[in-house]
């Protein structure tokens, strides 16, 4: 009889209820929630929510144990708003889960006769209260009736201060748009006023309100221009982000407004458009490779192929082989066919080559004589082939002192410094630094799934001290391990993140002074004399683990003075 009479008490809400039991199987729905989802009661009782509910979130409330108050729900052609709630048992378990929803797809007809139904009001009012944007409603008099607590934000006049007043009473500059449309009965958009006693200049839209033909009052939406700003900016943030998300770097995506940024930003655009051999110098982590997506994605070969080269990554044979391709049985392990080297697939467009310090003195002149004829002779092969290829290389080594020292080819280098754009290190321009943040900021964001929106200023001012030896590289990993160990719910960087990551020089580990040579026996001992302890002396084990022939390792142990009687030390 009890639950006879629970469940008719529940049927007779407007609200449409589901509980579910511990096993995400639906143990109650009342007649609202079925008229609402459109779905058969005798088939939902007892079937698994997640199967019969569309967007269910019940069952993560019954994992997580934490409510979710108010959301927005769409289901085909009706919206809802939905509560969900852990139930508790007396052992303090979550049992059950129950949801509590309503049909606001009419909210809007609603709104149009809230001033003659007080009734509704309170409803309204939740509903508004919810909005980002202020909301002012005014009666057919011009008296002001209703307001939401984002227009309080904005304004800084609270309710009790402006309901029952004439519109005019939070105007600091301009007329009151409210009692234009009472006189004029016609909308008003993007009006510029400024309100409140802060004088905040705002844009606002006032429409006219009728209910049944007949004029009741006027609905205004205040807009925060500085939010406008602020929403702009993240939009050009956000076309910036996809345009790396698809690795096609432009000038809009390089940061920095100081001088010297600029200064190669606007030699990087004019050597754009024409077809000259570019040398990036720069320290490691400035952006030498995004400099030469941006020349060539700005140049008449932007449809043609870019390819990137790291030198450094590659040994010598490789490289060589990499670069000018290869013909069937050029050497040991040759592809049968051959292959295509990577100059023939850039042809028609740019081939980067990063660290161009690194290319051996042979690869060097073979790719000297490809700059001088424009034409490639691959590894044991006779045929040589005509390209057209421009050419950017990068540096963070002085290529002149390389040259003095002959290291490096002076033809080569004449070639490769047709243009030169010297790219600033992060510490000639800590201006930029902020710019540079909020981009990398955006872009953890996508790759972490986080949603932080601020950096303290603080944090920022420590950023401008730094001396950023790793430059814009270095910044990007700091942000990084920052965002890291932030709470999911914390959205501003802070200076407690930074703790420990950013430290000034003089409080880094100071690293052991000596020959390089000296430093590398004395690491390699320890390396030995600890394997040999883990293994119990055990010499065959022990080169083993080491990756070394038991020979190696003898001779090691009598270059470093390493003997058996150490074992019992």
């Amino acid at each position: 009889m009890e639950r006879e009479l629970f469940e008719r008490i529940l049927n007779s809400l407007i609200e449409g209820i589901i509980v579910v039991d511990s096993d995400e199987t639906i143990a109650f729905i009342n007649d609202e929630a079925l008229e609402i989802l459109g779905v058969n009661g005798e088939e939902a009782t007892g079937a698994p929510v997640r199967e019969t509910i569309p967007n269910t979130r019940l069952h993560i409330v019954l994992k997580s144990g934490e409510p979710e108050l108010n959301r927005i729900q769409y289901l085909k052609e009706k919206t809802i708003v939905t509560s969900r709630f852990p139930i508790v048992n007396s052992q303090g378990e979550v049992h059950a889960a129950m949801a509590v929803f309503r049909d606001i797809t009419n909210v809007e007809k609603m709104a149009e006769e809230v001033i003659n139904h007080k009734e509704m009001e309170g409803l309204l009012t939740s509903i508004i209260d919810a909005t980002y944007d202020a909301i002012s409603v005014a009666d057919e008099k011009g008296k002001i009736v209703l307001v939401n607590r984002a227009y309080t934000r904005i304004t800084g006049m609270s309710p009790d201060f402006v309901i029952g007043k004439m519109a005019t009473v939070d105007i600091a500059e301009g007329s009151s748009l409210h009692l234009e449309v009472v006189r004029t009965r016609k909308p008003i958009y993007n009006a510029r006023l400024k309100v409140g006693p802060n004088r905040k200049e705002v844009l606002v839209n006032v429409t006219p309100l009728f209910v049944k033909g007949e004029f009741k009052g006027s609905v205004g939406v205040v807009h925060d221009i500085s939010e406008i700003e602020r929403l702009a900016r993240e939009l050009e943030d956000t076309k910036r982000l996809l345009r790396y998300m698809k690795a096609k770097y432009t000038f809009d995506d390089i940061a920095g407004s100081s001088k010297l940024m600029q200064v190669a930003i606007d030699q990087a655009r004019k050597v754009s458009k024409t077809r000259a051999t570019v040398l990036l110098n720069g320290q490691s982590g400035t952006g030498k490779e995004l400099f030469a997506h941006a020349i060539h994605n700005s140049s008449d070969r932007r449809e043609e192929s870019f390819i990137s080269v790291n030198c450094a990554a590659l040994p010598e044979n490789l490289l060589e082989s990499e670069l000018f391709g290869y013909v069937e049985g050029a050497f040991t392990g040759a592809r049968r066919g051959g292959k295509k080297g990577l100059l023939q697939e850039a042809n028609g467009g740019t081939v980067f080559l990063d660290e161009v310090a690194k290319m051996s003195l042979s690869v060097q002149s073979k790719f000297l004589k490809f700059l001088q004829d424009r034409e490639i002779k691959p590894v044991g092969g006779n045929q040589t082939y005509k390209l057209d290829v421009r050419v950017i290389a990068a540096t963070n080594v002085s290529l002149e002192k390389l040259v003095a020292s002959g290291e490096f080819l002076p033809d080569l280098y004449y070639r490769l410094n047709v243009v030169p754009i010297v790219i600033p290190p992060l510490k000639e321009r800590p201006e930029d630094i902020p710019e540079i943040a909020r981009v990398v900021m955006m872009r953890l964001n996508q790759e972490y799934g986080r949603m932080v929106t601020e950096i303290d200023p603080a944090v920022l001012r420590m950023f401008e001290k730094h001396d950023w030896p790793g430059n814009v590289r270095e910044l990007e990993n700091v942000i990084g391990r920052a965002m890291i160990s932030m709470e999911l719910e914390e959205k501003t960087i802070r200076l407690s993140h930074i703790k420990g990551i950013l430290e000034k020089p003089d409080k880094r580990e100071k690293l052991p002074e000596g020959s390089l040579s000296t430093l590398l026996d004395d690491y390699e001992k320890e390396i030995i004399k600890d394997s040999l302890q883990r293994n119990d002396w055990n010499k065959t084990k022990t080169s083993n683990e080491l990756g070394i022939s038991i020979r190696s390792l003898y001779y090691k142990l009598e270059k470093h003075g390493i003997t058996d009687t150490q074992e019992n030390r």
